[in-house]
């Protein structure tokens, strides 16, 4: 239908096929078996047609009844389309762009039905000036396991970003860099340790925050760059000292290579890729987390002396050697198949309220300003 075109209502339809027959309203009326005043109405477009009354008006003027379900149906759309359509789409927009409501509930947007204040919060949040516009970054956002960037993970590492303009480090060079791996090595034997890490990051000239995963999301964590400036944030999803330090050093690998906005997506856990299924930076960043803390020649010579009849106290030994925590090296032979996911869980020491505890954290009750 052209543009600006009224569409005709079903009232219409039925005065042509009652001109062609001579009837009168009062003889429709009587055919139909139904009273004057509804047809009456529905003649001027004050009653719908109801399925019922499409059968009997297809049996009385010998068409398909569906004619003038679909007659009604587009007249009763016309009337509204110009009322409706425009908020409609803006909040369909709105919520293709962002988790409206996990945002609300975490304070990130306020719990207001106010379309034109939703709209400018979003807005703001994501730093854009018109809907039409896309997340700044967002084209070069890339997921761990090269798949789209969904709303969640979107929403959560705009997050970060907008918190780390609030958090103070030093300036970042590779010799700072550098300096302060050395630094956080020293900070693995003991689960309260990592209270210390946001402190050594911040003499790297890193960022570090601690954000709770957005539902659905499966964020481990992020390595963001902004204004050149690195920023890691981790989600904790898992509260073990292991996974921890692994998506940490992960991060870290992103950082030293310059492999710019990176979000991770089950880089721990059963649920992981495999090797061959991740890109070649992920290995990378991978094999560069296990040699963070461990050696790795160290590992496979006491894979291969000791597998796969590894016990606690074989284990608190190489723990001991390198001055690291057993749930750490757990950890890494579970990441290697060595061992199953559900052995010696009682070594996977909980890291979450130490780290929250001193790095700037959104979540888990911590509240931030906006």
């Amino acid at each position: 239908m052209p543009h600006g075109q009224e569409v005709r209502s079903p009232g219409d339809f039925i005065r042509e096929e009652m001109k062609q027959r001579g009837w009168t309203q009062t003889d429709l009326a009587r055919i139909l078996e139904r009273p004057f005043p509804t047809v009456n109405r529905i003649l001027n477009g004050k009653h719908a047609i109801l399925p019922e009354m499409a059968a009997a008006l297809g049996s009385a003027f010998g068409n398909d009844p569906e004619i003038w379900m679909q007659r009604e149906a587009k007249y009763r759309l016309s009337l509204l389309k110009d009322k409706t359509n425009a908020s409609v789409a803006k909040r369909a927009r709105l919520y293709d762009l962002a988790p409206i409501k996990e945002m609300a509930k975490r304070g990130w947007l306020s719990a207001s039905d106010d379309l034109s204040r939703l709209e400018s919060e979003l807005l703001q949040f994501f730093g854009l000036a018109t809907l039409d516009d896309e997340p700044q970054a967002g084209a070069s956002l890339r997921s761990s396991i090269d798949g789209p960037i969904n709303p969640n993970q979107r929403a959560w590492c705009f997050r970060a970003k907008q918190l780390a303009q609030s958090i103070h480090a030093e300036r970042f060079t590779k010799r700072s860099f550098e300096r302060g791996v050395k630094e956080l090595r020293k900070l693995a034997a003991w689960p309260e340790e990592v209270r210390k890490v946001p402190v050594v990051l911040a003499e790297m000239g890193v960022r570090f925050m601690v954000i709770e995963p957005l539902p659905s999301s499966r964020i481990d964590g992020a390595a963001l760059w902004i204004e050149d400036k690195p920023v890691i944030a981790l989600s904790v999803r898992f509260d073990r000292i292991d996974s921890f330090w692994h998506t940490l050093g992960h991060e870290l690998s992103h950082i030293r290579h310059r492999d710019g906005w990176s979000v991770d997506v089950d880089i721990v856990g059963e649920k992981r890729p495999t090797a061959i299924e991740k890109s070649k930076i992920e290995q990378r960043a991978d094999e560069e987390a296990a040699a963070l803390l461990i050696d790795q020649d160290v590992l496979e010579d006491f894979i291969t002396r000791v597998g796969p009849m590894y016990s606690r106290s074989r284990i608190n030994q190489l723990a001991n050697l390198l001055r690291v925590h057993p749930g750490i090296i757990v950890g890494q032979l579970q990441f290697r198949s060595e061992i199953r996911y559900s052995a010696m869980r009682n070594t996977l020491a909980k890291i979450r309220d130490f780290v929250t505890s001193t790095a700037l954290t959104d979540g888990w009750g911590h509240t931030t300003g906006n």
